[in-house]
């Protein structure tokens, strides 16, 4: 049973006085029929919560620097007509009683609690945001990870891997952005690519005609959900896990990589798109920073030495941990150099920065 949490902010210039402010507000949550039960602050202010029908709850507070707060709750079936109009009494009288005090009213929509959709997914630097979902279209838990597909009715359906957006239908700009912006020719030439569950590198990438396309997706199951539920992304690219210039391999990369290093085998692209630049500023700490540097240092071992990488890096907002990626790049087994651009990707609703890396 899903919970709705409303809130509202009244900004002041000087703190409020509780004995000419609350009676009021008291008086319109009893007419709700809601009891208060005051509690005491050590001189913060006054705090009151109130308890009414249908699991109803209100905090009431009124801050000792110049800030009033109301917080209601209410399960989801609860009348939000009726609610609607006890939040709308309070802001009345509270500009009333305000008057000529008031720097700022807030009042935000409702917070959704333990809803069966979860439309809440925070960004990189831990911002709130509110997708438009609407539906689960797909849910598994592979061996790997927890593999969900979501509709959301402005980015279309969406790939979330353990509740972090992948890829949306709306998102081509990330396709394009890790592929090189339209500025390479792939006719021709040797491509690896490693992770592109979704298939939107991959069918993008044969329009060009290239010699041959190795993917490498450890996931059979992120590969299943998206052959069936993102084909606006891969076409029907994953329908066959071969074909006339590509082939997907359902492997770990580290292991394959490392044979091709043995092997001699070199490609003129490689395209990670495994996972993003950790956020974590402890990269000697963190395993994902380790699992990062060797899949680079493999990946430069077998890039032809005219050839480019290119992967993903994080949010624009991520500056420490975008330095520190730069730095892990001048530690590889060869000298490489790099450029990065800044996109937005609908979806991320944030800008994204992409690297691309070559020998020097």
């Amino acid at each position: 049973m899903a919970l709705r949490h409303y809130t509202l902010d009244f900004n002041l210039s000087t703190a409020a006085d509780p004995a000419k402010t609350v009676p009021d507000l008291l008086s319109i949550f009893n007419e709700q029929e809601m009891t208060e039960t005051v509690h005491d602050t050590n001189g913060h202010g006054y705090l009151a919560t109130l308890v009414g029908k249908n699991g109803r709850l209100a905090i009431l507070r009124v801050h000792s620097h110049g800030l009033v707060t109301i917080d209601l709750q209410c399960y989801e079936e609860d009348n939000i007509a009726q609610l609607d109009n006890l939040l709308n009494a309070l802001e009345k009288e509270l500009k009333v009683l305000l008057n000529g005090n008031i720097t700022r009213v807030k009042r935000l929509p409702a917070l959704v609690r333990g809803a069966k959709i979860d439309r809440y997914l925070p960004t990189t630097d831990k911002r709130m945001i509110e997708y438009d979902i609407d539906r689960v279209v797909y849910e598994e838990d592979s061996e790997y990870q927890n593999i969900k597909i979501l509709h959301s009715q402005q980015f279309g359906n969406i790939l979330v891997l353990n509740d972090d957006i992948n890829l949306a239908e709306s998102d081509f700009a990330y396709t394009q952005a890790i592929i090189g912006s339209g500025k390479e020719n792939y006719a021709g030439k040797e491509v690896l690519i490693l992770g592109g569950g979704d298939g939107g590198i991959l069918a993008e990438l044969v329009k060009q005609k290239p010699k041959m396309i190795t993917m490498l997706e450890i996931d059979q199951k992120v590969i299943d959900g998206c052959k069936t539920h993102m084909r606006r992304t891969c076409g029907n690219i994953l329908d066959n896990l071969k074909g006339d210039c590509y082939q997907i391999l359902v492997e770990d990369c580290v292991p394959v990589l490392k044979k091709y290093v043995q092997e001699g085998r070199m490609f003129d692209y490689v395209i990670n798109d495994l996972t993003a630049v950790p956020i974590s500023t402890e990269p000697e700490e963190d395993s994902t920073w380790d699992f990062l540097r060797l899949i680079l240092d493999l990946s430069i071992k077998v890039l032809h030495p005219s050839g480019k990488y290119f992967t993903q890096g994080n949010s624009a907002n991520m500056t420490e941990a975008l330095s520190l990626y730069e730095e892990q790049l001048g530690k590889l087994s060869c000298l490489v150099d790099f450029s990065k651009e800044v996109v937005c990707v609908p979806s991320y609703l944030e800008l994204w920065v992409f690297y691309t890396v070559w020998k020097k």
